[in-house]
């Protein structure tokens, strides 16, 4: 069984015991999370698709840690004008474990 749920502007397949890294999320270390926008369940019985979400549908996961992603270097050069330009930029996310789908 797994469903697809849309978080942060991304979608993720997600099994029962998965760990992945979402957006940043509001909300601290070891406590539980749902996501309403559940997308699609697939069981046993077949595939359910929401329109655009499944009614009723929740995923409960718990939030594991915080963190940033790697440093990504920004750098803006023109040339005859000694003009640059240097930032760089880390994405904080989210990691959690799925614990159940409720369809």
């Amino acid at each position: 069984m797994y469903a697809i749920i849309k978080t942060g502007g991304k979608q993720y397949k997600v099994s029962e015991g998965d760990v992945l890294q979402v957006e940043k999320l509001d909300a601290e270390k070891g406590a539980k999370v749902e996501f309403d926008e559940v997308l699609a369940i697939v069981n046993d019985e077949g595939v359910n698709v929401g329109k655009p979400t499944v009614k009723g549908a929740k995923v409960t996961a718990e939030v594991v840690e915080h963190g940033k992603g790697p440093k990504i270097l920004i750098f803006k050069y023109k040339s005859k004008v000694n003009e640059r330009k240097r930032a760089g930029h880390r994405q904080p996310f989210t990691t959690v474990k799925i614990e159940a789908i409720n369809a």
